[in-house]
């Protein structure tokens, strides 16, 4: 006859206690992202029906799986042109777009251990701008068409640099680091604005639309070299979350892990400079979707970047979508440029954020 061992009954009642906390701890993340991917999805078709031509919701979700599975029927031609051709573009820009920037604020925010961090606040994002100016006004064309894209990325790269640099310094607080960031902003703007006075009308348009921000000029050519850098970057990125997380915790304990502290940050930085760059080079500044994206996210499922980097992405994806669909209808015909919308909703929160630290500057 069997005898029944205490000691077993306890291990296996704790071993069903740790599966069970192990699948309440993913399952609320994966919920998280799965709510957000369909909230995208809705907002899709939101902003696909608003326009000077409205659609009802029913003929723009036909007109989409028609074109994506063109066996589920025949969409009316005039929709069809108006949303595959004007609307969708703008709308996938602005997706990839927030996405982009919502993982490159969660990693600038992650390298440098500043949750105040953003490619915007940064002065990354102005960076990006003046190296797309000096394509544009300068003449500095070294790689034919893409002179603009690469220049704004080397910009981007070279502040981020610099950035990097400043955060090393001892005795750097996460406000100097700010601060410091919006000091090369100013800076840059400057120059950006000097360069104005040298270039012709057109040159100067453009390079205004680059301080506004604005995904108005998307077409599916530009969706797709953005969406390729996105393609690229972020899941690079979301490998190595797990190696981000054990740096949040300390260098020692990364080293300690076998982990190289500077070559992952190093690498994680140069990515976070493209998306940024990729995102100014055709759309400009937009700013405070780098910021707000990764709090949003971490507010709602913890610091695990394994689900942080692909959920800012995913929020930051919503985020601009919702702003621009506001920023083309809210006093329609007229648009506004997107980059008022996030600064309206990105201004507030930042300077929460900022006072919450409740720490002294000088």
């Amino acid at each position: 006859m069997s005898q029944h061992n205490p000691e077993n009954s306890q291990s296996n009642a704790s071993m069903s206690e740790i599966q069970s906390s192990y699948y309440r701890y993913h399952s609320r993340k994966v919920l998280f992202l799965l709510s957000v991917s369909f909230g995208i999805l809705f907002l899709v078709g939101i902003a696909a029906s608003f326009g000077s031509y409205e659609l009802d919701l029913v003929s723009v979700y036909t007109t989409i799986f028609a074109g994506i599975f063109p066996g589920m029927g025949i969409p009316e031609s005039v929709a069809n042109t108006i949303i595959w051709d004007i609307r969708l573009p703008r709308i996938s820009m602005a997706i990839v777009c927030g996405a982009s920037l919502g993982v490159a604020g969660a990693i600038l925010q992650g390298v440098l251990r500043n949750p105040l961090a953003e490619p915007f606040t940064l002065g990354i994002s102005s960076a990006a701008a003046m190296g797309a100016s000096l394509a544009i006004i300068g003449g500095l064309k070294l790689f034919g068409a893409y002179s603009v894209v690469l220049n704004a990325f080397i910009s981007a790269f070279l502040a981020t640099m610099v950035i990097y640099s400043i955060a090393k310094s001892k005795g750097m607080t996460p406000e100097a680091i700010i601060l410091a960031g919006i000091a090369i902003m100013f800076l840059l703007d400057a120059v950006t604005s000097f360069m104005q006075y040298l270039g012709t009308a057109e040159q100067v348009q453009a390079v205004v639309f680059w301080m506004m921000g604005s995904v108005s000029v998307a077409n599916w050519e530009t969706v797709f070299i953005v969406f390729c850098i996105a393609v690229i970057a972020i899941p690079y990125l979301i490998y190595k979350a797990s190696d981000l997380t054990i740096i949040g915790a300390g260098d020692e304990t990364a080293h300690s892990l076998g982990i190289n502290v500077e070559h992952v940050r190093m690498r994680t930085l140069i990515f976070a400079a493209l998306l940024t760059a990729s995102v100014t080079a055709f759309c400009g500044i937009i700013g405070f979707v780098g910021l707000v994206s990764p709090h949003i996210t971490r507010m709602a499922i913890g610091g695990d970047n394994r689900y942080v980097i692909p959920g800012s992405a995913l929020v930051g994806g919503i985020l601009l979508l919702g702003a621009d669909t506001v920023a083309r209808t809210i006093l329609a015909p007229m648009i506004l440029p997107v980059g008022i919308m996030t600064a309206l909703v990105g201004v507030p929160f930042f300077m929460f954020l900022f006072m919450r630290k409740r720490k002294e500057l000088w």
